[in-house]
């Protein structure tokens, strides 16, 4: 099949599968081993990979298709290699673009939380308060980077500080889902202008009567989740991933104080074993939304194991698969909406509020508990930033330095 004639199947609604499952899983397993760097290094492999080397689609039409990512809450890298994955080859491709880009990342995570709950050690050794340190450090930079792309007049620089102010006057989710509305909204009638999106729409292979279907199913499991509270069962912590996936802007930074409001609090994990999980994911290839996996195997008195990394790994992604697919046939109309560009600037800066809250509370106390720390948090700030060192030897030497700051305190000693 040509390339005109597979954007004529596609834009008709028929057939757009050109390739196989198996090309699919093995690209985008290649990509889960190799793309270090965070969600925008990503798309910058995704654009080598799929633009210039295979050219399974061109410039115009992948910069639609990171334009309708970034719009949506989720992951964005891997929401744009589940809509590759579809079109190439078809509802099984978008699966095996989502296993082969995640699943390396995921195994190391829940291996790593076998580890903290095989050694009781662990949890408190130099090295992991090391990679707690350097967490601060990695979440500044989103911060900071995050509030300079999103946050570029006046009236958003307000919306993020109010926002803040918003979660730290109402921790937890209720503050954090308060903030995200309250922000679109007054992104709505504040922000003076929306940002250009590209001029050429993507086309979509999925009808529209099957993407509303899923965003219907996404709504329906987003207010059940919602309505699941209390409790310590299976559900209750399903319920507390799910949230986060669905109500996630501005990249996998973002989940984390969603997940530690959702667990914490309840008691299901140690803030001191969350925070050690999410620095070490920041030396991993794929998305970070894996960290999920990590939280799920180590979490003790529901989930656990392999079995609870996977359920919780499955339940923090579904809402993007379900977003980003649903989407799809409605976006050439969307996107020219001023009003829902301006409603989702508004939004998404919110969300550098509410990371720059959980940055305040409680990261900084949970992690700093003296000046060393605080020395090496600036340096690991200051690579990062001025220096742009790569995070994994950054969190490599955070690692270090927090083994030389605890006196040489090993993984396994008492």
């Amino acid at each position: 099949m040509t390339q005109r004639a597979q954007r004529s199947a596609r834009a008709s609604g028929g057939d757009s599968i050109s390739g196989s499952v198996l090309e699919v899983l093995l690209v985008f397993l290649k990509l889960g081993l190799t793309s270090f760097g965070g969600p925008i290094a990503h798309l910058g492999y995704f654009r080598a990979e799929f633009v210039e080397r295979r050219r399974w689609l061109d410039d115009r039409e992948y910069s639609d298709l990171v334009a309708l990512c970034q719009f949506l809450p989720g992951p964005a890298s891997s929401q744009v290699g589940i809509a590759l994955g579809l079109g190439r080859a078809g509802w099984a491709g978008s699966l095996a673009a989502w296993v082969g880009f995640t699943l390396p990342s995921a195994l190391a995570m829940i291996l790593f939380a076998q580890g903290v709950a095989r050694w009781s050690t662990l949890a408190g050794s130099g090295v992991v308060h090391g990679l707690k340190v350097v967490a601060v450090a990695v979440v500044a930079q989103a911060v900071w980077g995050m509030a300079r792309s999103l946050c570029p007049d006046r009236p958003r620089v307000a919306i993020a500080i109010l926002s803040a102010l918003l979660v730290l006057v109402l921790p937890g989710a209720v503050g954090q889902v308060g903030a995200l509305l309250l922000g679109a909204l007054a992104g709505r009638w504040a922000v003076p202008t929306a940002d250009p999106m590209p001029a050429k729409p993507i086309e979509a292979g999925v009808g529209r009567r099957t993407g509303a279907i899923l965003l219907v199913v996404f709504a329906l499991l987003l207010l059940a989740a919602l309505g699941v509270s209390g409790g310590s069962s299976t559900l209750a912590a399903m319920a507390v991933f799910y949230q986060a996936g669905s109500l996630v802007f501005g990249g996998g930074h973002v989940v984390l104080p969603l997940l530690q409001a959702g667990l914490v609090p309840a008691q299901w994990i140690s803030n001191d074993v969350f925070l050690a999980g999410y620095g070490a994911a920041q030396a991993l290839p794929g998305p970070l939304f894996t960290f999920a996996a990590y939280l799920g195997a180590a979490m003790s008195s529901v989930l656990g194991g392999w079995s609870g990394g996977l359920i919780a790994l499955l339940a923090v992604f579904a809402p993007g698969y379900l977003l980003v697919v649903g989407a799809l046939p409605f976006w050439a109309t969307l996107r020219r909406s001023g009003s829902a560009q301006r409603s989702m600037a508004g939004a998404q800066a919110a969300v550098v509020g509410v990371l720059g809250a959980a940055l305040i509370d409680p990261l900084w106390p949970a992690a700093i508990t003296s000046g060393a720390d605080v020395g090496l948090v600036i340096v690991s700030f200051g690579l990062l930033v001025s220096g742009r060192v790569s995070p994994v030897i950054v969190v490599m030497a955070g690692a270090a330095a927090g083994w030389l700051i605890g006196g040489g305190q090993g993984i396994w000693s008492g």
